[in-house]
């Protein structure tokens, strides 16, 4: 199998999974019990929290630890919408964000919030000169991604973050799911931050806010203190404490391992640019991702195509939904690109002999498809 789909989940890493079997085996009370067990399973999951807040530069207390990004960039977005409201009820963002960005901020807009999409240049970076006109003394949240997550732009995120600070009423979020373990990244400069384990070889269901000590936001869900006043419920010990071994294992060699995605992307780049298809992601963009576009081709055909071959790529986000990317098309403004887009998503795990095999498949296949004709019902 070529697993070239890393950006939507990895699998999981053999050691994550011994941790969390070993917890679930020897660590079943549960944390927020007074007993020996509780307390030993509470223990654990401080001493976790500590480990990860040593890695990401953050405090302890800073993390609340939830299901994913998902619920983590709901968490962030209604919590501070909802909790300071009388300040004002003006949000900006961009046409780049997740679904689980853009649906909270839909769910908002219905309630009397108003949402500023800033423009981006012809780079998918976010315009500074627009975003300064936009942002206003009753702007009370900023929610922009560090990474973008189909085409891989990496925002300015130091920048847009020194204008906000002119703002003290107003707070930035950031999604950093396609940041962790792919890039270093300063959470000084945001006030809060989202992110999920099992795009850094982790588990599945759970992810964590990042949320400055001095902020106070709403919960989403209620019943009780837990790891936090923020989010209620039985704190997943095991889950936590293999989040804890997952970051610290992506971390290991880390400059080592960028420097060898590098060079394979630089190839794939490469041998990509012999054939026919645009290359949507630009020098802007993390080497973890490369998207393209095939102009006469569905990206599902393609997708099944190479699944006969067992390999494996997306077409959109596994998140998004539509009959085309719109991130794509806010990168390139060209619709006939973002609706025959295709994500390659490369890891440190990702061999040169795989990329070379990719490279050899997709070109036939491109061939193959071409001539018959396998174009998009729209066109």
């Amino acid at each position: 199998m070529i697993y070239l789909d890393y950006s939507a989940t990895t699998p999981v890493d053999n050691r994550v999974i011994e941790t969390y079997a070993r917890v679930c085996k020897e660590y079943i009370g549960n944390p927020n019990s007074l007993h020996r067990l509780g307390v030993e399973a509470n223990k654990l999951i401080e001493a976790s929290s500590k480990q990860i807040a040593g890695i990401l530069g953050i405090k302890p207390s800073e993390i609340i630890y939830t299901s994913g990004a998902s619920e983590a960039n709901n968490l962030a977005i209604k919590g501070i919408c909802l909790r300071y409201q009388n300040r004002g009820k003006h949000i900006i963002t961009t046409e780049l964000e997740h679904s689980s960005v853009i649906a909270p901020l839909s769910y908002l807009s219905k309630i009397g919030f108003e949402i500023d999409f800033v423009k981006l240049d012809e780079n998918g970076l976010v315009d500074l000169d627009d975003f300064e006109r936009l942002i206003r003394d009753d702007t009370i949240l900023v929610s922009i991604s560090s990474v973008n997550s189909e085409v891989g732009v990496v925002q300015p995120i130091n920048k847009i973050s020194k204008i906000i600070r002119k703002y003290p009423k107003c707070y930035f979020h950031c999604d950093v799911t396609q940041s962790i373990g792919k890039q270093k990244f300063d959470f000084s400069l945001v006030d809060l931050a989202s992110f999920s384990a099992q795009k850094f070889f982790g588990m599945k269901g759970v992810g964590a806010l990042i949320k400055k000590e001095s902020i106070v936001i709403e919960p989403l869900i209620h019943g009780g203190k837990s790891t936090t006043i923020y989010r209620s419920g039985t704190p997943a010990t095991p889950l936590i404490v293999s989040t804890a071994k997952a970051l610290r294992l992506v971390y290991e060699d880390f400059d080592n391992r960028c420097a060898y995605i590098k060079g394979l992307h630089d190839y794939l780049v490469n041998e990509l640019q012999k054939m026919k298809v645009s290359i949507n992601s630009n020098k802007y963009c993390i080497p973890n991702i490369v998207n393209i576009s095939l102009k006469n081709i569905k990206p599902e055909t393609m997708q099944h195509a190479l699944e006969q071959y067992d390999i494996f790529v997306s077409t959109q986000t596994a998140c998004s939904f539509g009959d085309y990317s719109k991130a794509v098309y806010a990168v390139t403004r060209d619709k006939d690109k973002a609706s025959h887009s295709i994500r390659i998503s490369l890891s440190y795990k990702t061999t040169k002999e795989e990329v070379m095999t990719f490279i050899k498949i997709f070109q036939r296949l491109v061939r193959e498809l071409d001539i018959r004709g396998e174009v998009n019902e729209s066109n």
